[in-house]
């Protein structure tokens, strides 16, 4: 299983146990909102890194 399959189990588990809490679109926007702050959370080098990378594993 690779790393990104286990992120998107793992954001998925997280939706469902948050959706009877605190409703269906809190929920959405937790999923969603996560990520995109971490990704904006790292520095412009690192950001370049991590489409660097990804866009190598796309080519393989």
């Amino acid at each position: 299983m690779t790393t990104r399959t286990k992120i998107v189990i793992g954001g998925v588990a997280v939706g469902l146990l948050l959706m009877p809490l605190i409703g269906f679109w809190m929920s959405l926007l937790v999923v969603v909102g996560v990520p995109i702050a971490a990704y904006l959370a790292l520095d412009p080098g690192q950001r370049r890194r991590l489409r660097r990378v990804t866009r190598k594993e796309l080519g393989r």
